[in-house]
């Protein structure tokens, strides 16, 4: 198995997940930490390409103080993907994993399209949330022109473009094609690139085309939460890296700027992922946080 601590960005669950049935689909879900501990239910990134693997091993860290639910949304993992792929269905499956739970209030987190889904959440059902973190996320989506512009500067590699713009619209084949086109934005992920562990993330990842296409050829189309943003009440940690090519700074800036008394924090030396490549920083960071939020758990269990 491996190495729950340092799980790439995009990788299938290697972990035993429950069968759980809500909005009659079938999710892969984990429920790690105490039972009567403060509940986050934290969302992954990428449809059709990320799991529940990620957030388990972020997440999880945090598991000797809170109940962290993971799970593998509609129509990516081991997830069915009956029914439709919108972000009001995928934030009613949060829902009704919160009640399938028992829990009143939640924090919910999520980073990346992730995040994109934690703010749908707090903004749909806002009075079942009492804290929002996010990692590496945008308000709109504007970032994919910042994206495709940071992709055609980069020195790494030269990106065929035609299969950037293809996975970037949700223009792809099959499976194998999905895989052909993540394979050349891969290397532009992590702060220090490294064309060996970006092909075992390419061999990592677990390929569910139709989940992946609509969400980018339909739900990002209209997908804007920026006038939305400033009714978010609760406290917020917004985290992103330095270097994130596909998210950037600006975007995290804009959101912290729109909700108020969100916090902002930027990892000098991560990219996409600092959960992964500053793990211990943004740990505590995210940890005292989570202290300030409810500063009983700062006493320990």
């Amino acid at each position: 198995m491996a190495d729950e601590t340092v799980s790439p960005e995009f990788a299938r669950a290697t972990s035993t997940a429950q069968r759980v049935r809500i909005n009659d689909n079938e999710l892969a879900v984990e429920v790690l930490g105490p039972d009567d501990a403060p509940v986050i239910i934290t969302h992954h990134g990428a449809p059709g390409l990320g799991s529940r693997a990620e957030p388990r091993a972020s997440f999880g860290r945090l598991a000797d103080e809170y109940r962290v639910v993971v799970f593998d949304a509609r129509g990516s993992g081991e997830s069915e993907g009956s029914g439709t792929l919108s972000h009001e269905q995928w934030a009613a499956d949060i829902d009704g994993l919160r009640a399938w739970l028992g829990a009143e209030r939640i924090i919910m987190a999520g980073g990346s399209y992730g995040g994109f889904m934690a703010m749908e959440y707090a903004i749909r059902y806002p009075d079942r949330v009492e804290a929002v973190v996010l990692r590496d996320t945008a308000a709109d989506n504007s970032h994919a022109a910042l994206a495709r512009e940071n992709a055609l500067a980069s020195d790494r590699v030269e990106v065929d473009m035609e299969k950037f713009d293809r996975i970037d619209e949700g223009r792809v084949r099959d499976d194998d094609d999905l895989r052909d086109c993540w394979r050349e934005i891969l290397p532009l992920y992590d702060f220090t690139y490294d064309p060996e562990a970006t092909e075992r993330k390419v061999q990592a990842t677990p390929y569910r085309y139709e989940a992946h296409n609509y969400a980018f050829s339909v739900n990002l189309k209209q997908y804007d939460l920026k006038a939305q943003l400033p009714g978010i009440g609760v406290p917020t940690l917004v985290t992103v890296g330095r270097t994130d090519w596909i998210t950037p700074v600006s975007c995290s800036e804009t959101i912290a700027g729109l909700i108020p008394g969100a916090r902002l924090e930027i990892f000098e030396k991560s990219g996409h992922s600092p959960q992964i490549e500053q793990a211990e920083e943004w740990t505590s960071t995210v940890r005292d946080f989570l202290h300030e939020v409810r500063p009983a758990e700062a006493s320990g269990r």
